[in-house]
């Protein structure tokens, strides 16, 4: 979180976001704010009570994990915003993205080009998922991997490992990080054959190497190519 993110919350009168997420910053929440908190799939929701308590004059934080703009909730708040036409100033604060945090406690796995792939077919079609998985792998970038599994999606980070081993070998690294910087941080280093083996759940980020990554030292490392 930035210096700028922990200024808005305690500026705001009003703060909403998903009950998950909201737990996270319980100990810089004042007593004297509303808080507000919702289950998955109210997204939309939670934005339109965002834009009412605003339109009241109110301050209002709506909090993401992560980056808001990145799978976050900068996009659906203007998309809210644009489609009940009203003119309410919104400041997307930046913060740090799983992948960002997830390559921190690796190494550098994401020191050349890469590309963060979310596995979540509830706004995306899978074909269309797999399509950008297998033009990544054709492009040989670093693949971070959002939302890779959860209880009901199980088998998708599967087709997903088999669908790079037809382009990959298999000992290529592969990094997994669970809690990426909250405490409880879990960080595991394996192979493209095995690391479905490994415990992963929402709360995981997975990074799978590109051709030129390594392992040294218990660290995941892509080059750049400096002449070292």
């Amino acid at each position: 979180m930035c210096d700028r993110a922990r200024q808005c919350l305690k500026q705001s009168e009003v703060i909403i976001g998903y009950k998950t997420y909201l737990s996270l910053i319980e100990h810089i929440v004042g007593k004297e704010q509303e808080v507000i908190s919702s289950g998955m799939t109210r997204e939309v929701e939670r934005c339109e009570k965002v834009l009412e308590l605003a339109e009241q004059g109110k301050t209002v934080s709506l909090i993401s994990s992560g980056d808001p703009g990145v799978y976050g909730m900068a996009g659906v708040m203007y998309q809210t915003l644009h489609q009940r036409q009203v003119d309410i100033p919104i400041e997307v604060v930046p913060g740090i993205s799983a992948a960002n945090a997830a390559a921190a406690s690796l190494g550098a796995p994401l020191m050349h080009d890469y590309v963060c792939i979310s596995l979540s077919d509830l706004l995306t079609p899978w074909s269309t998922i797999l399509k950008r998985v297998e033009c990544a792998a054709q492009g040989d970038f670093v693949i971070a991997i959002y939302n890779p599994k959860s209880k009901q999606r199980t088998k998708h980070i599967e087709e997903v490992r088999r669908l790079l081993l037809e382009t990959m070998e298999e000992d290529r690294p592969v990094g997994i990080v669970r809690n990426a910087k909250r405490g409880e941080e879990e960080v595991i280093i394996s192979n493209l054959k095995d690391f479905t083996g490994c415990e992963i759940d929402m709360f995981t980020t997975v990074i799978i190497g590109n051709s030129q990554s390594y392992v040294k030292n218990g660290k995941l490392i892509t080059p750049r190519g400096y002449q070292l």
